[in-house]
């Protein structure tokens, strides 16, 4: 085994300051670093930080990689996070495994899901 510790999630994005702000205002982390090129957030017990790096091009297809939420009730929270920019994806309709699939403001696809 590799002796490593998981530091954060980064998120590539065109306008990290604004993206850092649009993700806090939907978790409730705190902004942790605002630069023009460089952003984080973090949670309060902090053992959660996302980043956002500045990149020079758009999202082109589905992330590899993306961020899952937990919510007693999915659909009404993923209609809050709408109301606040999200694009809605795509909605499960396995009952087993509720969840919706939304986009921040840039593209970047993430879950809410029934749960917690």
């Amino acid at each position: 085994m590799v002796d490593v510790r998981f530091r954060e999630v980064v998120i590539d994005c065109a306008e990290p300051p604004r993206l850092a702000e649009w993700w806090a205002g939907f978790t409730g982390y705190t902004i942790r670093t605002h630069r023009d090129d460089w952003s984080t957030i973090v949670s309060d017990d902090g053992a959660m930080t996302i980043g956002f790096q500045q990149v020079p091009e758009g999202k082109v297809v589905k992330n590899r990689v993306h961020l899952d939420f937990w919510a007693a009730d999915e659909e009404a929270t993923a209609l809050e996070i709408e109301s606040l920019g999200a694009q809605r994806l795509w909605i499960s309709e396995d009952p087993d495994d509720p969840f919706v699939v939304l986009a921040d403001p840039e593209g970047n696809e993430f879950c809410i899901i029934r749960g917690g």
